[in-house]
């Protein structure tokens, strides 16, 4: 029957054995992770930075875990050796070796100081300890629940500066080649709302890499497991130098097309100009021979459309493509609906002159008729051709008078080529 102590049944020999052994291989692990932590380049990098927010809070706590695991990891290898040194001193240990032996690997054998002691482990109200007896299995569990607080800040930290500045440097340095391009087409500051996006883009990059170096926990998001860098705010820069390269690019292209819109432009104004002319020349021509009170006006040449090309212009000799493309934007369009508008006045003044031109064909047209019918001896037929042709062929020309009596002309055609007997070996048809 095993004898008790103090903690229990009195370990046997063999019992030792086996625990000295479990715990020899458990303390090499442990300093294996224990120098793993040390020199992790992210508890190097928390050690020598100038710390902020979060983080700054954070490494402290995580600081004070850091040497509170050593100090205990210290007792816990003292009190293995104090162990080892027992037993090591005869193959067969004596009662009260193995009641040691027992105490030291079962019982509270490990001694801390009080410097090490953790605040949780301290009394409010009592007297401060000096020192506190705890079991390997406790010191253990302390250590275990400091150093997964330490590699989850270390980890942490390492992980944003390992993501995040890198890719905010390749983020500016492209914002400042925009900025660069953007400025050789006038896209500057206070001139172009761009250049003013440009310049507060760079402002807040740079605010942005100098948070995420000096307080990297702010950029972290634990969940869900294992976390990950939070990158929203890069995110969102990136997405703002893309738009501002597209209207920089967009403005690029002004310039690469300018010449050739400038000219199309001229020559759109030009043809409107012109046949604005036409139509004026053309109702004054309609005026002196048609009698017609119902002529349209033309009116003059768009003098805005020719201000706005000359300041185009303008723009175009002084690179300024920002204000230019704007412009020629709309330009284009006011230009187009001015030549569709000289086309129209152009149709609408020379209509009488369509229709005159009509009625003199309808004429000739009937009279090649009555000739081919054998009509032409006719006097109805001539005298009604001949007040016809008086009105058309005279200045000015009474439009609707002249029309009812080409209908006449017409009129008297039909019913004397109804009276006449029809010859079989005319075959030719009507016009």
């Amino acid at each position: 029957m095993a004898v008790a102590g103090p903690t229990g049944p009195v370990m046997g020999r063999e019992e030792v054995d086996r625990a000295l052994e479990r715990l020899g291989t458990e303390h090499e692990a442990i300093e294996s992770s224990l120098l793993a932590l040390q020199d992790h380049s992210g508890r190097r990098l928390l050690e020598g930075a100038e710390l902020t927010g979060v983080t700054k809070e954070r490494w402290v706590e995580t600081d004070a875990a850091i040497t509170l695991l050593w100090a205990h990891f210290e007792a816990y290898t003292e009190t293995i050796g104090a162990a080892r040194e027992l037993r090591a001193k005869r193959r067969w240990p004596t009662q009260t070796e193995l009641t040691r032996l027992t105490e030291l690997l079962r019982g509270d054998g490990v001694t801390v100081t009080g410097a090490a002691t953790p605040d949780a482990a301290r009394s409010l109200t009592g007297p401060a300890r000096l020192t506190e007896r705890l079991s390997l299995k406790k010191v253990l569990k302390r250590m275990n629940g400091w150093y997964d607080q330490a590699m989850e800040t270390v980890a942490a930290a390492d992980s944003v500066w390992s993501a995040l500045p890198a890719r905010i440097d390749l983020l500016a340095a492209e914002t400042r080649r925009v900025r660069s391009l953007a400025q050789s087409v006038g896209v500057r500051p206070g001139a172009h709302p761009a250049g003013d996006e440009l310049e507060s883009l760079i402002e807040e990059l740079a605010e942005l890499r100098a948070r995420t170096v000096s307080d990297p926990l702010a950029f972290w998001r634990a969940a869900p497991s294992p976390g990950r860098p939070d990158t929203e705010r890069y995110d969102q820069a990136g997405r703002r130098l893309e738009e501002i390269r597209r209207e920089v690019e967009a403005v690029l292209h002004v310039r690469d097309d300018a010449e050739h819109r400038l000219l199309r432009l001229r020559d759109v104004l030009s043809r409107a100009d012109r046949t604005l002319t036409e139509a004026r020349s053309a109702r004054v021509e309609v005026l002196s021979k048609i009698l017609a009170s119902d002529v349209p006006a033309v009116s003059g040449p768009a003098a805005a459309l020719h201000e706005q090309l000359a300041a185009a212009e303008e723009f175009w000799r002084g690179a300024q493509w920002h204000r230019l493309s704007p412009l020629l934007d709309g330009l284009e369009e006011r230009a187009d609906e001015e030549l569709l508008r000289a086309r129209d006045s152009l149709t609408a003044v020379t209509a009488p002159l369509a229709v005159r031109a009509e009625l003199r064909g309808r004429l000739d047209a009937y009279r090649a008729k009555v000739a081919r019918l054998g009509m032409a001896e006719d006097p109805l037929l001539i005298e009604r051709y001949d007040q016809a042709r008086r009105l058309l062929w005279s200045a000015p020309c009474d439009l609707a008078a002249a029309d009812r009596t080409v209908q006449r002309y017409q009129q008297a055609v039909a019913e004397i080529g109804a009276q006449r007997p029809s010859k079989p070996q005319d075959r030719r048809g009507p016009v």
